[in-house]
């Protein structure tokens, strides 16, 4: 049976001031009591899904930074992720500039990572501070070169837009410069300014100059017209990328398959369920410490959610929802259960019909939250 593994690696150097995810700048007391932690869950929980399943095809280390560990952290990482799950298809680690270094990258190589996610966000200097990265432009780039010498083939780099003082030009120039590096997938995101952040903080007082409206909309424009005209298939609504690299384990996300999330604040979706790890750092230590799993909390397994986030996960996708998976999957006709809002959102110019599957158009896909709120069923 295909299916992934995600483990969630909850350090940063520093935290960006945009950033909201279950992350923590620095707490280097902290790393080795959560790699053993870490371990413990991966030993119960993974081998039972290797027992049940076989292999996981895809391993996604996520985060924060999982490269804020140091060499010895990571060995001891690395090695106890290859006892329970091998060596799967797709190895993918998210690496930021500023936390690596050749060595550094040789070993990830020859620890079995076969794909890296860069995270460079912009290719501008005085940007890049704003967002408080803890790289520059250039060590973004020297990130990238070290990654080939190291052996990796297959790379994908963050760009973020409507960013504070980002002009139509500056952007130009950092998809420029990323397309310069020639990288096989391409992640583009719209900045969103979340509660909690320095960002709001600033935006409530009025001190965060954000591109207006307008122009962000002629930034979006810009990437998803300019991207896939230099060889970069969008295959799903943030993701490009070159023909036959598309990144597998995000793919699973969006069409249906289990995945097993590891660590603190970790998602799983297993059996039909969608299962949380607890998100606090210390909590998920101490709960493991005391001989408990870490997990918190399950969704709702109803065939109506489930049918609901069936649809919305896959019209993320370039191919969107698959009629004949649809029904295979439920029994029913995708038809007989969202036919009159099909109709009304293919009306709209939202949403494309063939005769095997529903998929958003280019309007649809730049209004994607609202096309996705239709497909809920109560």
């Amino acid at each position: 049976m295909q299916w992934g593994v995600y483990v969630h690696i909850p350090f940063c150097k520093r935290k960006c001031n945009y950033c909201d995810f279950a992350s923590y700048g620095g707490r280097e007391e902290a790393r080795e009591a959560y790699i053993d932690a870490l371990g413990v869950e991966t030993l119960v929980r993974g081998q039972e899904m290797v027992l049940k399943h076989g292999r996981p095809t895809t391993l996604y280390l996520g985060g924060g930074t999982p490269s804020a560990l140091n060499l010895d952290q990571m060995g001891t990482l690395m090695a106890m992720l290859k006892s329970v799950f091998g060596e799967p298809e797709e190895f993918t680690i998210e690496v930021n500039p500023g936390t690596v270094d050749e060595a550094y990258l040789q070993k990830l190589r020859e620890w079995g990572a076969n794909r890296l996610s860069i995270g460079v966000q912009s290719f501008e200097d005085d940007i890049l501070k704003t967002l408080g990265r803890i790289h520059t432009a250039a060590q973004a780039e020297e990130t990238v070169k070290l990654a080939r010498d190291a052996g990796v083939e297959n790379l994908s780099l963050d760009l973020m837009y409507g960013l504070p003082g980002q002009t139509m030009a500056i952007l130009q120039e950092s998809v420029a410069k990323a397309l310069s590096l020639q990288p096989e997938h391409i992640s583009i995101y719209g900045l969103q300014v979340e509660e909690g952040t320095p960002f709001f903080k600033l935006q409530q007082e009025g001190k965060l100059n954000l591109p207006q409206d307008e122009l962000t909309d002629e930034m979006y424009d810009y990437i998803t017209e300019y991207l896939p005209e230099q060889g970069y298939r969008r295959y799903e609504i943030s993701n490009f990328a070159k023909p036959g690299k598309e990144s597998r384990h995000n793919l699973s996300y969006w069409q249906d398959v289990p995945y097993l999330g590891l660590g603190a604040a970790a998602h799983s979706y297993l059996d039909g369920m969608r299962l949380e790890n607890v998100a606090d750092l210390d909590e998920y230590i101490n709960t493991i410490k005391s001989g408990s799993l870490p997990l918190r909390s399950e969704e709702d397994p109803s065939e109506q959610h489930h049918m609901e986030e069936f649809a919305f996960l896959a019209l993320r996708t370039a191919k969107g929802i698959d009629k004949k998976k649809f029904k295979d999957t439920f029994g029913k006709d995708l038809r007989s259960v969202y036919g009159k809002k099909i109709n009304r959102l293919v009306r709209q110019g939202l949403l494309q019909e063939n005769k095997k599957s529903i998929s958003l158009t280019k309007a649809g896909a730049k209004v994607g939250n609202q096309v996705f709120a239709e497909f809920l069923l109560s």
